[in-house]
């Protein structure tokens, strides 16, 4: 009788890899959170990033899901693992020893890569595996497993986190003038949603600027035109149109048309012909994230007015 050849297992079929994962979102909080149940890192100034890693195949895709491979090429090819993974991190360039929007838009602008960094913070999927129900200091120990076990090196980056007082990370951010900090609870899932177990606490920087037009809206203004000394000269910082309620707006604007002028005070005109020209005599105190490239203010927000 011939000897039955035993069939050999079935080959487990691969998973397929998700589709774009709608990103985790953290909430803004004026203090960051303390105690056991908190980890925190840095917050980035660049483009939030979900990477999908599947064999030879990679896709880079933005917070609002469209793949920008093409443009992160370099850093999607510095991921160079087998099997599948879906990482969330952010992609930066560091000037001036901090991480730079301004820059980042400029490089991309350009198409250029040399400086471009992924800072990776989360594991979403690893080798057929969901693990978005798993904790978050889970996600991020395989995380670290998966980048130190391929030797992955520049770009690519872990985003390690400080365990205990958030208060403390802040204030050392605020100092090296970084754009805050993520503070995360140690054991929450991941969501596609804005989450309180994500609290974002952001740094911010004052100034005082010259008023040097404003926009007028029914009732008092609808943004402010803003300057800067330098030496002799007046030059344009942008404009800020958030930061005032209704009574103030009538207030700001009210002390502005005692200064109205027949022409900008600019040392280099702009055109603006929507925009109420005024002599120098009132500063506006602002809050602001950080100046351009093009030397304006960015996130902009008014706190006062007070004259010369």
């Amino acid at each position: 009788m011939a000897k039955r050849i035993k069939a050999p297992p079935a080959k487990r079929p691969e998973a397929v890899l998700p589709g774009f994962i709608s990103p985790q979102l953290a909430t803004l909080k004026t203090k960051p959170p303390s105690g056991a149940p908190w980890i925190h890192e840095i917050k980035y100034d660049g483009y939030r990033v979900q990477l999908h890693i599947d064999g030879d195949t990679r896709k880079a895709f933005t917070r609002n899901g469209h793949n920008w491979v093409e443009r992160f090429s370099a850093i999607a090819g510095a991921f160079n693992i087998r099997g599948q993974a879906i990482v969330d991190g952010e992609v930066v360039v560091i000037h001036e020893e901090r991480t730079n929007f301004s820059e980042l838009q400029a490089d991309l602008g350009r198409g250029d890569q040399d400086r471009l960094i992924y800072f990776a913070f989360d594991l979403l999927w690893l080798d057929g595996q969901d693990l978005r129900k798993m904790s978050q200091l889970a996600r991020k120990g395989l995380l670290k497993e998966l980048i130190d076990g391929n030797n992955l090196k520049e770009p690519i980056f872990y985003s390690e986190h400080h365990e205990g007082d958030g208060q403390e990370l802040f204030e050392a951010a605020s100092r090296l003038n970084y754009e805050g900090i993520v503070s995360k609870r140690v054991d929450a899932p991941y969501r596609s949603d804005r989450v309180e177990a994500w609290q974002k606490i952001k740094t911010v920087q004052k100034g005082k600027f010259p008023v040097v037009g404003f926009i007028k809206d029914p009732s008092g203004v609808a943004a402010l035109y803003l300057g800067k000394k330098e030496g002799n000269e007046l030059r344009y910082m942008g404009k800020v149109g958030t930061g005032w309620d209704r009574t103030t707006s009538g207030k700001i604007r009210k002390a502005l048309e005692t200064v109205v002028s027949p022409k900008a005070k600019l040392t280099k005109p702009i055109n603006k012909p929507k925009v109420t020209w005024v002599e120098p005599k009132f500063y506006a105190d602002i809050e602001y994230r950080d100046i351009t490239s093009d030397g304006l203010l960015r996130a902009s927000s008014f706190k006062g007015l007070t004259r010369k």
